[in-house]
């Protein structure tokens, strides 16, 4: 930890029904989090914030500690999403999910940068790369500018009893709604007629089997 740290750490929400946000297109596997430390009831935990400024989860108290250490040193800390999932169990279940979460010295943003911003493209296509680099790896980002990517990939955590994973990569849909925010409009019409499409398709399996 002289210069680097990186994992993949679970974070859990407080309800499902503050989960609801993690669902929609403002929480998109390969996002970038920011990470917010909040005091409640006497116990500190860090929070994700994601980029329009909600806070969409937090981590257990271990990693929170762990993570306002990093931050006490004043190193750049960033977390992106993995990926989604909801667990049945206990009743009335609950939405959590996994990010990596990144820290490095400031001196080697110029590295770290572009290696964050490729980790979140290959995220967002479903492949999860090794983020715990060593030494060597840490060299390499450093050497190649951050475009060096670990060949190594984590797998997926074994599913528990009624988990389903969510989300585990970008859907062809939410990659127009991200185009059409990037300012690509003809992507952001594109996005919606598909939605739209989806949607007459669904109602019209519904009035064929008889719903309506």
């Amino acid at each position: 930890m002289d210069q680097y740290f990186g994992t993949y750490h679970r974070f859990e929400t407080p309800s499902k029904k503050d989960a609801a946000l993690l669902l929609g297109a403002d929480n998109l596997v390969g996002d970038k989090y920011d990470i917010e430390f909040v005091t409640e009831s006497g116990q500190r935990a860090a929070w994700l914030r994601n980029r329009f400024g909600a806070k969409i989860g937090f981590f257990d108290a271990d990693f929170s500690r762990q993570l306002s250490v990093i931050v006490a040193r004043g190193w750049t800390v960033q977390a992106v999403l993995s990926f989604v999932a909801y667990t049945d169990r206990p009743a009335p279940g609950r939405y959590w999910g996994e990010v990596a979460v990144i820290c490095f010295d400031p001196a080697l943003e110029d590295a770290f940068g572009p290696f964050v911003d490729n980790l979140s493209r290959r995220l967002a296509d479903g492949v999860r790369p090794e983020v715990e680099l060593g030494e060597q790896g840490v060299a390499k980002v450093v050497e190649s500018k951050g475009s060096w990517a670990p060949a190594k990939h984590v797998p997926f955590p074994e599913k528990e009893t009624g988990t389903a994973i969510m989300k585990s990569r970008r859907k062809m849909s939410e990659k127009l709604i991200e185009q059409g925010r990037k300012g690509n409009k003809g992507c952001y019409a594109v996005s919606w007629a598909f939605l739209l499409l989806l949607v007459m398709a669904v109602l019209f399996g519904l009035k064929s089997c008889g719903v309506f």
